[in-house]
């Protein structure tokens, strides 16, 4: 929250409406609410959308298409700052208005500042711009400055409050959140009665929080989100809810701010958003923006999108003779990565390597890269940065590194047994620098797995070692920690893939720029790993090498079809030739096999994540059946999924000429489709994908 000089106070007395022009009425002290009651509402936009905002700043927000206007909401206290004792200060009488032109890193827009008073002593200062590249997306920022004669103690703002209403004859909604929840909740749900979600994007559990600072919600026609686009994480929440009036969501923050007279502070900037379709629109405009504000994703290199074989299906007992041992079958199959996973490590934190399975240590883990290499493979190491397991050394002999709370304790990494080191130490960073140097210099490593769902964010830090100028400094640069990670390791080797699993979180979009492969992050079912396959595909671009995690941690353990079908890259962690643990085996049998091979055979015939995934064409939640669209060299990649159906579906995307159209699966031709007729009957179960290729001479 910053604070600082006051507001313009800035005038006209002519004020200048889109819907015409009126007097400027002055403000008494005994009725400011009644001398202006009867204004028309004021109307700030631009082609896609509207703020409409009456005489006490009060706003609802309308969506435009062409010459159609609908209100999706109704006035409400959308601005609001909420006092020490418990009160809210909702009502600001209007006192004036202006716009002007604007060019800055968006580019060209208007701003509009409008200005109001509330009787309790405090001026609200709104500053909404619309950009002409933009439309449909309102940035915000709101400025308060105590005009009063008392000193005013505040502990909270909100900005966005909004209730989407239902769409007529229906109260249907579909929802994204980008919070993180321990129990590893979809990211993509239904919202219905009863539904109350809050959203804080600090710490939601002791090792679970952050995310990416949006909250959408959406009716089949419009959807209507907020969020912050400030370039570091904010503790701020994005509540969702369900209301007896429709879906109501928020940019709620807890501050506390002591006011005096003539002092002012400004929110983080904010926004308002209107869009058609499911949240991918959103999601993608929401990264260009923060691209515009020097948040560009990071390169990624062609290796990051060949499919990968992981040893965590031997878990952490594995030895190096299983290792080696499975590579032949692994790149029999096809495969091209080879990671080695937990358990190298005596501790974490420590990283020395375990004695046990590597007796002549270094010359021994560099001997098994050069065997990966040797197999036709890539290697990939995996570690858990900042976490410290009590019984390593670096635990008991430098407890400075680790992050603390107000109370002085330790912060847990529940999986690992483990504490949390603060990303905001130095020590920890110079420390996790030189573990990157001796991976992928000495070691020769050519990508990293980072791993963690404490890697999402951090909570703040009270540690008097650090002599952090404020607690929040933990959790704001830790995006500075994984950029000095991924600079070491690119400055190695420029065609390092680097990847980030949150272990289950909603990936911190703030973390997002400083790797080039995401992942599916431990998904709890092919839901999972298909709607976080598109929520990627919008933050980090349309052709994002994002991993679909183990397929074993699939429908099934074998859905190949959810990562293949939705541009994702194959992943795998089976055994062979012999599994040493009789449960929870993931032995590759001689049944299942022939299944894995054609599949990554598949992929590697297909290679979709290097295509552009059409996430704006499919509503994930209200078409059926559920559908994917990528397009690549020209061919159009359709990928369906339902339980079961029978029927019609629409083939959208199409460009110009015929097509023709066929079962990647099974290579059955289905028939003709063009632009103009591009609905085809089907029947299927569980997975549908099809290749619409043009025809020759049309």
């Amino acid at each position: 929250m910053r604070t600082g000089i006051a507001p313009s106070a800035r005038r006209r007395t002519v004020l200048k409406w889109l819907a015409g022009s009126i007097a400027g009425v002055g403000l008494s002290d005994l009725g400011p609410r009644l001398a202006l009651a009867a204004e028309p509402p004021m109307q700030v936009g631009d082609a896609a959308m509207a703020l409409e905002l009456d005489a006490e700043l009060r706003s609802r927000v309308i969506a435009r298409q062409g010459s159609t206007v609908e209100p999706l909401t109704d006035f409400e206290a959308s601005e609001t700052l909420r006092l020490a004792d418990g009160q809210r200060i909702d009502h600001f009488a209007f006192v004036d208005q202006r716009s002007e032109p604007v060019e800055d890193m968006h580019g060209r827009g208007t701003r509009h500042v409008l200005r109001g008073r509330a009787d309790e002593g405090i001026e609200k200062e709104i500053d909404i711009v619309f950009y002409d590249r933009h439309p449909g997306f309102a940035l915000m920022r709101v400025a308060y400055r105590n005009v009063g004669a008392a000193t005013v103690r505040i502990e909270g703002w909100i900005n966005g409050a909004h209730v989407l209403k239902p769409a007529t004859g229906a109260r249907d909604y579909w929802s994204f959140s980008g919070a993180s929840y321990d129990d590893r909740r979809d990211w993509v749900q239904q919202v219905r009665a009863g539904f109350d979600q809050r959203n804080f994007m600090g710490m939601n559990a002791s090792d679970y929080g952050g995310g990416t600072p949006v909250v959408d919600v959406w009716r089949r026609d419009y959807g209507l989100a907020v969020g912050h686009v400030e370039t570091v994480p904010k503790l701020l929440a994005l509540p969702l809810a369900m209301t007896g009036a429709g879906a109501r969501i928020a940019v709620e923050c807890d501050q506390t701010v002591a006011l005096a007279p003539g002092e002012s502070f400004s929110t983080y900037d904010t926004f308002v958003a209107v869009h058609r379709g499911d949240y991918f629109a959103t999601l993608d405009l929401y990264s260009r923006i923060l691209a515009e504000r020097g948040m560009s994703q990071a390169k990624v290199p062609a290796a990051a999108y060949e499919p990968i074989w992981c040893a965590w299906g031997y878990e952490r007992g594995f030895t190096v003779e299983q290792v080696v041992g499975t590579l032949p079958k692994a790149k029999e199959l096809g495969l091209h990565w080879a990671v080695l996973d937990d358990g190298w490590q005596t501790a974490v934190g420590d990283w020395y390597l375990d004695r046990k399975k590597f007796p002549r240590g270094d010359a021994d883990m560099i001997a098994l890269v050069k065997a990966i290499k040797a197999a036709g493979m890539k290697p990939k190491l995996w570690i858990a940065p900042l976490a410290a397991h009590p019984g390593s050394d670096l635990f008991r002999n430098h407890a400075d590194l680790l992050l603390l709370d107000k109370n002085g304790a330790k912060q847990e990494v529940t999986w690992w047994d483990s504490f949390y080191l603060c990303p905001a130490y130095p020590e920890t960073l110079e420390r996790s620098k030189a573990l990157t140097r001796k991976i992928m210099g000495e070691w020769a490593f050519a990508a990293l797995k980072l791993d963690g769902q404490h890697l999402n964010s951090a909570a703040p830090c009270y540690n008097p070692a650090h002599k952090h100028e404020r607690p929040e400094e933990s959790v704001e640069k830790l995006k500075d920690f994984w950029q000095a990670i991924y600079q070491e390791a690119i400055a190695i080797n420029p065609d390092a893939v680097i990847e980030i699993c949150p272990c289950g979180t909603s990936q911190a979009f703030h973390n997002m720029p400083y790797m080039n492969q995401a992942v599916a992050s431990d998904p709890e079912s092919s839901w999972q790993v298909r709607h976080k396959g598109k929520t990627i595909k919008a933050l980090m671009g349309p052709s994002a090498a994002y991993a679909g995690d183990h397929v074993e941690l699939s429908d099934k353990g074998n859905d190949f079809a959810s990562t293949v079908g939705i541009g994702a890259v194959v992943s795998t962690k089976f055994t062979w030739p012999r599994d040493p643990k009789p449960k929870n085996s993931f032995l590759l049998t001689a049944q299942k096999e022939p299944e894995w091979r054609r599949w990554i055979a598949l992929y590697n015939e297909k290679r979709l994540p290097e295509g552009r995934y059409r996430g704006e064409l499919y509503d994930i939640g209200f078409d059926k059946p559920e559908t994917h669209l990528i397009t690549k060299d020209g061919r159009c990649y359709y990928a369906l999924y339902a339980d079961r159906w029978d029927g019609p579906v629409e083939l959208r995307g199409l460009g110009k000429g015929r097509y023709t159209v066929a079962d990647c699966w099974t290579g059955t031709t289905i028939g003709p489709a063009s632009a103009r007729a591009n609905r085809i009957s089907v029947s299927f179960e569980r997975f549908l994908l099809l290749e619409a290729t043009p025809l020759d001479g049309t």
